[in-house]
């Protein structure tokens, strides 16, 4: 899509969100709603910061991720004003603003101090944003019932808002690429993480999230947090869950590559490959994400017997029994925005039998989601189940052997549509 029809999207964009605050304030009888961009916090006994990204809603708004000190004021039937901090300051360079046609939308005014402009006269204000940044702002402070109708507003995306996440699959599929390259090269998760981020144009600090890259039994760990500079001796199995922020919008993309000669652990990777996909076609309008859940341990099940993992027990005992559970400890996915865990998936609690599923509502058109399998060997999760009384029905000589290749994810960010679901990651060539 090129950049003058993003941009004009971009201007729906502003007109739709306007309808939608204002119903939300209303419905709660406030005449105006001050949006904190957030600041970093600095770090305990220095005079360093955090890395900062900023507060979801005002992202959902501006996209302007590292704009920190700024407030919008939105109010009903009234045109919203953004006071962007902008200090004369030779110790650090204020953050570009390109002219773009959003702006016609939106009042801008630029301001030198990081307190909140007077709101003498806004009426009954509500103020969202980190509690320390809004601390002696005047008005209502993160008001409950406000806050959860207002997520609900970033439930549905805008055609402006799929066109950004559009285009950070884009990008970071190039990344992906390059990654693997990279590890099929011998290169270690160093390299490999310094491939992923020029390949992307992107440092690791303005990611959505720290990628994580676990080569060989690193990839057991979900999220695997240290990059080993030296590459390994073999080289058998790269993980990579990466993603890139576009106009404040994430990209949420897993990968597995299998290494040279691993034909038991690629036979794997091409299994949960295949369920991936059928999980993907699932998505549509009506679909309980529950369901989606739910027969990922079906796939699961499956593929440890095909693989010779587990025999004598049949795949819905293996379910029932919980042992799906410790191979695939996580949930199936969650929604996507300018958060990488989106907020309002949770309006009834995860089940029982799904304790870290992240989206329990029935899919709609407009909403985007991950779909994100895996199948690890995580040796905390295993032994309570090869040491019991189920542990004959295991084979260990297998699982030891695949211990050493970690585990599989494969992640694609998919959008449900009125009469079924786009594959955003596919598309893009991931």
């Amino acid at each position: 899509m090129p950049d003058t029809e993003l941009l004009a999207l971009q201007t729906d964009h502003i007109q739709t969100l306007q309808q939608r605050y204002q119903k939300a304030l209303l419905a709660h009888g406030y005449d105006g709603l001050l949006i904190s961009s957030g600041a970093a916090p600095m770090r305990y006994g220095d005079d360093q910061s955090y890395p900062f990204q900023g507060y979801g809603p005002f992202l959902h708004w501006t996209g302007l991720a590292g704009q920190e000190h700024s407030w919008l004021l939105i109010r009903p039937g009234r045109t919203p004003v953004l006071w962007l901090y902008q200090p004369v300051d030779f110790w650090h360079a204020n953050l570009d603003l390109p002219e773009e046609p959003w702006q016609q939308a939106v009042e801008v005014r630029f301001i030198q101090h990081r307190e909140a402009p007077s709101m003498e006269r806004a009426g009954k204000l509500a103020v969202i944003g980190d509690p320390a940044t809004v601390a002696q702002v005047p008005g209502d402070h993160n008001p409950g019932r406000l806050l959860v109708d207002l997520e609900e507003t970033r439930v549905h995306k805008t055609p402006y808002e799929i066109a950004c996440l559009v285009r950070a699959n884009e990008i970071a599929v190039c990344g992906h690429r390059a990654a693997r390259d990279t590890f099929l090269g011998g290169g270690s998760e160093f390299e490999i993480s310094l491939a992923y981020q020029r390949a992307t144009g992107q440092r690791e600090a303005e990611a959505p999230y720290q990628s994580i890259i676990g080569v060989n039994e690193h990839a057991g760990t979900l999220h695997y947090q240290f990059y080993d500079i030296d590459g390994p001796a073999r080289a058998r199995s790269l993980l990579i869950d990466a993603g890139v922020r576009f106009r404040g919008y994430c990209s949420d993309i897993t990968r597995t590559t299998p290494g040279a000669g691993e034909g038991r652990f690629a036979a794997l990777v091409q299994g949960l490959e295949q369920l991936q996909r059928r999980l993907c076609g699932m998505v549509a309008p009506g679909v309980d994400y529950v369901a989606i859940h739910r027969k990922t341990h079906d796939g699961i099940a499956a593929l440890l017997s095909a693989a010779g993992v587990v025999s004598g027990l049949d795949d819905e005992a293996l379910v029932e029994q919980g042992v799906t559970r410790a191979f695939f400890p996580h949930g199936i996915g969650h929604y996507l925005g300018v958060q990488v865990h989106d907020v309002a998936g949770k309006r009834e609690p995860s089940p029982a039998d799904a304790p870290f599923l992240r989206l329990t509502r029935t899919l709609e058109p407009g909403m985007v989601v991950t779909i994100e399998p895996g199948l690890y060997f995580i040796p905390s999760l295993l032994a309570p189940i090869l040491d019991g009384p189920l542990g004959g029905h295991f084979n260990h000589a297998v699982i030891d052997d695949l211990r050493g290749c970690g585990g599989i994810r494969i992640e694609d960010n998919v959008v449900v549509t009125d009469d079924g679901a786009r594959n955003l990651t596919r598309e893009a060539g991931g």
